[in-house]
């Protein structure tokens, strides 16, 4: 894959655990020995199918390069390649974040580019 950018869908605690230090990853992840990842393309269907309902979600985007070896591009979904990610995520690695919201239109908000991961949880409204 060609994608230098993917994302990951964290509660407010797991955006806290990750910005503390090295994260191992959510609890799926650490069952299934990796950290999911989506592309923009997939980050929709990734929060309807996983995380329906939950109004705590933080998308941070993560650099995939930063990562070097430790990506590895897998089948899931629809037969779609997915980003997993097999070692901790680290601070350095988030090259933007902001808490979940959705346009008119339903598509999900991407992060802005640059935007340094915050000392504190961000705000996150219902």
């Amino acid at each position: 894959m060609t994608e230098n950018i993917a994302y990951k869908v964290l509660s407010a605690d797991e955006w806290l655990a990750l910005n503390a230090g090295k994260f191992p990853g959510a609890p799926i992840d650490i069952a299934d020995g990796f950290i999911h990842l989506s592309t923009a393309s997939q980050l929709a269907e990734t929060i309807d199918r996983h995380f329906a309902g939950r109004n705590d979600l933080v998308i941070a985007a993560i650099d995939l390069p930063a990562l070097g070896d430790s990506v590895r591009w897998e089948p899931s979904r629809h037969g779609e390649l997915f980003p997993h990610v097999y070692a901790p995520l680290s601070r350095e690695a988030i090259i933007g974040w902001c808490p979940h919201e959705r346009n008119s239109s339903g598509a999900v908000r991407l992060p802005t580019r640059n935007a340094p991961p915050p000392s504190q949880p961000p705000t996150i409204s219902s």
